[in-house]
């Protein structure tokens, strides 16, 4: 089992930035497929990007692609999520994620252990 903990949020204004962390418990971070997922006020929570165990496969929402993205370090069991041209549509809880594998497309992508989310607000 792995226990996530996100942090790095905040507000920020339209087209601004952020970088979200996530530290993960455990010695078998390297074999894990992360994720980035999020939920807006009122809406269902939706996958963000995820990223193989040797971030050789990676996986952008469209609506993020080529703002976002998503990285690794496995020697200090984190992965990150750089925020680029950030919206307020972007404005969400942001949970990071973990799982065996990548199952693309799913629902939940193949992610298993999820973290208690930090807060992006973007301002126009």
């Amino acid at each position: 089992q792995v226990q996530l903990v996100e942090s790095g949020g905040g507000l920020v204004q339209a087209g601004g930035s952020l970088r979200l962390s996530c530290a993960a418990s455990g010695r078998t971070f390297s074999s894990y497929a992360m994720g980035w997922f999020r939920q807006a006020p009122g809406k269902e929570r939706e996958f963000v990007a995820t990223i193989n165990w040797s971030g050789g496969r990676i996986y952008y929402a469209g609506s993020v692609k080529g703002r976002f993205t998503i990285s690794r370090d496995n020697a200090k069991n984190t992965v990150y999520l750089q925020m680029n041209s950030l919206k307020p549509e972007d404005t969400a809880v942001y949970y990071c994620a973990a799982g065996g594998r990548i199952v693309v497309g799913t629902e939940n992508w193949g992610m298993d252990y999820w973290g208690k989310g930090t807060l992006v607000t973007v301002s126009s």
